[in-house]
């Protein structure tokens, strides 16, 4: 690395000195426990101060009142037993060099009715927000007093901690739901004008600035164009970030769009398949006209474009937050030149989807974020040495090959096709995932470098691996796709032969899916642009509801857009051959309801059915016979149990060789078991 990389150069801001300009911008993981930072939070914060960020933000919509109902695992700093919780988190991200701050705030309209204590959500005035669908009263003088000091006080609380700053939430929340006409439909001394909007928010800030005192710095994350009718636009918005910093605000993480529904969401925060840094130009303009320092975050996941930020003044802090979650250690891989073994952030976004639809954020390309305590981010090299043979070059095989190899046994990599990547490069043809080859292409190359043999157009017979005298064989055959057993299942296609373009059937096509992932979608889209009428059916209530939300978006306009027709709640039943066409049975689940529909084609979405021949066949040599002790595997101890005396190796199964999961589950069985051999 040169000594002149501008996105290495220290910067200073208020009495902080930043060690670079790489930040982790504020954002919630959800994984508080009792609504505090315990351990799993901060060792994921910890992880990337270790790794070099100049600036880790905890606290994405971090609580100051207890009424705001925790809508998405929020840290509720409100609670007194916070302070030495955050104390710890912020002393062991300063061992590591780095500075931490959190967000704070009201979420105001942006939670749930019925989650947490049930209390009454409020915002500016009676509105209901799409996403979370709460209804909100319009808030009384006393609610902004006590919400005004429950600001106050978990501000001081923070620094006494010994954090480094906070940031006010205004971006869909409480404190901008009064300045944003969009929501804000009061006529009181709090609504109407300029001025009146202006009036809580000022108050906030100005009572937060004199209670920490003036070296204490406070930002804002705002935006400064909502991009909606009736919204906030930017000359108003200027004129704001003028007034909250003349009010006491130090710096401002911009962002351009609103967080009303999940599409507007998508925008803000893009996913795969939409362009790179798409509002960076934007906040360079803004940045020009504002006199604090602009962190922005919104898929800037490379370091080329965050150098260039920088470097040309568009930026003076960049947000690289969802790729420091795909390897917290970028920033000291850029610093020591090492920006080829960085691993890209794909924008699967499973890290914001999984708060929903999991509990909490995950990485689909990084199996340890958020696990750093039972799979860490660091692979310990192996006591002893061991021959181990992979079988199969999908997300699993090749994350087993990566981690066995880095703790240094002597990995040999086998797959039957002529590319390795199994159902990620089917899966990465579909455009809209067209991202994920980023997945198969770091792993592709991290095993050059460690130099892990891969043998492609080998079907591995078992007889000749027991010949060959392994201590260990990964199998990670995968799947291939489940029929539906049904009469008529040979009449039908799968998703695979739609996506690999073996089939493409014209005319009126329904795609079942009773899967409810990415794949039915996938192949709508693929049959649409060849010209096919489709209808998409489901037993499910909702449709794709594996599918989180801001991907979703894109594909459900997408769906709009070429009038597909969507029909939930019925279940295929048989398909039989007529002269018309495809006679579809379609029933719903615990009745007698029957409907016959006629199609041309009819293609199904199953998940799949293991490949598990070449399991089978080596099961009775092995010492194991198959079997993992789920103890030792969670606490991350050496696989033990023995089973065969006669057995002369270890043998297990991952990934869809196992049962039919995403990708993530497969590099998680992976991770956690390879760690131990």
């Amino acid at each position: 690395m040169s000594v002149n990389d501008p996105l290495m150069s220290p910067f200073v801001m208020k009495n902080l000195t930043l060690r670079n300009r790489i930040v982790s911008t504020s954002h919630e993981p959800a994984y508080s426990e009792d609504g505090l930072p315990k351990d799993r939070y901060r060792a994921y914060h910890v992880e990337k101060a270790r790794g070099g960020v100049a600036l880790t933000m905890i606290g994405g919509s971090a609580l100051v009142s207890r009424d705001s109902a925790p809508a998405f695992g929020n840290l509720q700093l409100w609670k007194d037993e916070a302070e030495p919780w955050l104390r710890r988190l912020a002393d062991e991200v300063h061992e590591q060099g780095a500075a931490v701050m959190t967000q704070l705030t009201h979420l105001g309209h942006r939670t749930s009715n019925y989650t947490d204590h049930w209390l009454p959500a409020i915002s500016a005035s009676n509105v209901r927000e799409p996403a979370h669908r709460a209804f909100t009263k319009a808030a009384e003088q006393w609610d902004l007093d006590r919400v005004l000091k429950d600001f106050v006080v978990v501000a001081q609380r923070c620094r006494s901690a010994g954090l480094d700053g906070i940031e006010l939430m205004a971006w869909g929340h409480l404190l901008d739901s009064f300045w944003t006409p969009f929501w804000n439909h009061r006529d009181d001394e709090y609504g109407g004008s300029y001025e009146n909007r202006m009036r809580y928010p000022l108050q906030v800030i100005r009572a937060v600035r004199e209670a920490v005192g003036p070296d204490f710095v406070i930002g804002a994350r705002m935006t400064f164009d909502e991009e909606r009718e009736g919204g906030l636009e930017t000359d108003e918005a200027l004129r704001i970030a003028q007034d909250i910093t003349e009010a006491g605000i130090d710096f401002i993480s911009l962002i351009k769009g609103s967080i009303g529904t999940d599409a507007d969401l998508a925008r803000t925060i893009p996913p795969m398949s939409t362009p790179a840094s798409p509002h960076l130009e934007f906040a360079g303009r803004i940045r020009q006209k504002l006199s604090v320092p602009v962190m922005h975050a919104a898929r800037i996941s490379d370091v080329a474009t965050a150098r260039y930020a920088v470097a040309e003044g568009l930026l003076d802090l960049v947000g690289m937050t969802r790729a420091l979650m795909a390897d917290p250690e970028l920033p000291n891989k850029v610093r020591d030149g090492r920006t080829d073994q960085i691993r890209p952030c794909v924008g699967a976004n499973m890290c914001i989807d999984g708060i929903y639809a999991s509990g909490a954020a995950f990485c689909m390309h990084n199996p340890s974020t958020g696990r750093e305590l039972e799979v860490p981010q660091r692979i310990d090299r192996a006591s002893v040495v061991k021959r181990v043979a992979v079988v199969g070059a999908g997300p699993a095989g090749l994350e087993a090959s990566r981690v066995l190899a880095e703790r240094g046994h002597d990995v040999h990599l086998f797959e039957a096709a002529d590319k390795v990547g199994g159902q990620l490069l089917l899966a990465s043809r579909a455009p809209r995932r067209r991202d994920l080859r980023g997945i198969i292409d770091w792993r592709t190359e991290q095993l050059a470098r460690l130099g892990v043999p891969i043998s492609l157009n080998s079907y591995v017979d078992g007889r000749a691996l027991l010949r060959q005298a392994w201590d260990v064989v990964m199998v990670a055959t995968g799947g291939t796709p489940a029929a539906p057993r049904i009469p008529g299942a040979g009449l039908i296609h799968d998703t695979w032969d739609v996506l690999g373009g073996v089939r493409r059937p014209q005319g009126r096509v329904m795609v079942y899916d009773d899967h409810g992932g990415n794949q039915a979608l996938d192949a709508v889209e693929a049959l649409v642009a060849e010209g096919a009428t489709v209808e998409i059916v489901t037993p499910e209530r909702t449709l794709s509801p594996d599918v989180g939300s801001l991907t979703a978006s894109g594909y459900f306009n997408s769906l709009a857009e070429n009038s597909v027709t969507i029909t939930v709640l019925r279940r295929l039943l048989g398909v039989t051959g007529t002269p018309q066409g495809l006679a579809a049975e379609l029933g719903v689940d615990g009745f007698e309801f029957r409907e016959h529909r006629t199609f041309d084609a009819v293609v199904a979405e199953l998940g799949t059915d293991p490949v598990q021949e070449l399991y089978d066949e080596l099961l009775g040599s092995s010492s194991n016979l198959g079997a993992v002790d789920l103890e030792d595997l969670l606490a991350r101890r050496p696989q033990s149990v023995v089973r065969n005396e006669d057995g002369t190796f270890q043998l297990f199964r991952i990934g869809d060789a196992v049962a039919s999961r995403n990708v993530h589950a497969a590099m998680l069985d992976a991770a956690r078991l390879c760690r131990t051999i």
